[in-house]
């Protein structure tokens, strides 16, 4: 059990988040496949991840945090907020470098599907390498664009952009 008394600087599990919400008006439409990516996205961000919002934790939160995504306007919105949910902060980061890594992802991820139902083993392989190669060039991407204003590590960043690709589903 942590005390007050401790310092959040020997507590560095605490720059976390604990709890992710998508803007489901945002989300249009998904399919059985994609509904499986986001519960695995948002199951594996809440069990392991490093988020820490440099604003927020000058002013001296720091976290556990919850996350609510939402794109506006063309823009990544990611609304910080407390355990006790008052908002700490928003995070609005343009998609239009995005637009692309989430387009090649949306093909190799139809191809992969499809592939899972038909295609030999080593087919399925080879598709399923280039899906991480995209998924992990748009995780460098997404740590540049949060850089300065959230110090997180690559695997939260790969999860956030899935749950970015879900955000972005039209149908």
């Amino acid at each position: 059990m942590v005390t007050p008394s401790e310092s959040s600087a020997s507590q560095p599990g605490n720059y976390r988040i604990a709890h992710v919400a998508l803007d489901e008006e945002t989300i249009l439409w998904r399919n059985a496949d994609v509904e499986q990516e986001r519960r695995v996205a948002i199951y594996d961000l809440i069990e392991e991840n490093s988020f820490k919002p440099l604003r927020s934790a000058e002013r001296g939160a720091d976290g556990p945090y919850r996350l609510q995504l939402s794109v506006r306007d063309g823009r990544l919105v990611m609304d910080v907020s407390d355990t006790d949910e008052a908002l700490l902060e928003s995070l609005v980061i343009g998609l239009a470098r995005f637009r692309r890594p989430i387009r090649e992802y949306f093909a190799i991820c139809d191809s992969y599907y499809q592939a899972i139902r038909k295609a030999t083993p080593s087919e399925i392989e080879t598709i399923d390498m280039a899906r991480r190669g995209i998924h992990n060039n748009a995780a460098e991407l997404l740590l540049e664009r949060l850089e300065g204003k959230v110090e997180t590590d690559f695997a939260t960043a790969r999860r956030l952009f899935t749950l970015i690709c879900v955000l972005h589903i039209k149908g």
